[in-house]
């Protein structure tokens, strides 16, 4: 089952994820909220739209903006609507049953 970590603690794991250009999407309620907090960075995508992230603290580890999600979509990506996603390269660890997924994702 896909999960991701972050300082040693599991912050996200779900058996229904949704794989978009390399990246597992978590669903909403498969993250444990209390190690994220709202950043100010948005970004656009030309397909995708508007972004947003989230800053993941771990026992006073932190990593800024390492984490996104897509809340209103463009319809051709309506199936992450609200699905999180996480940027290996900047501490996350991305575990799935396929080797090539544990690979720098973000």
């Amino acid at each position: 089952m896909p999960k991701a970590t972050f300082n040693g603690v599991v912050i996200a794991e779900s058996d229904k994820t949704e794989k978009v250009e390399g990246n597992h999407y978590f669903p909403p309620s498969s993250i444990k909220k209390e190690y994220f907090k709202d950043s100010s960075l948005t970004t656009v995508c030309g397909w995708k739209g508007t972004a947003k992230y989230y800053t993941i603290e771990v026992s006073g580890k932190t990593v800024k903006d390492g984490a996104w999600y897509y809340d209103d979509p463009k319809p051709a990506a309506n199936n992450i609507k609200g699905y999180v996603a996480f940027y290996t390269s900047r501490g996350c660890l991305l575990y799935t049953s396929d080797a090539a997924d544990e690979e720098d994702s973000g």
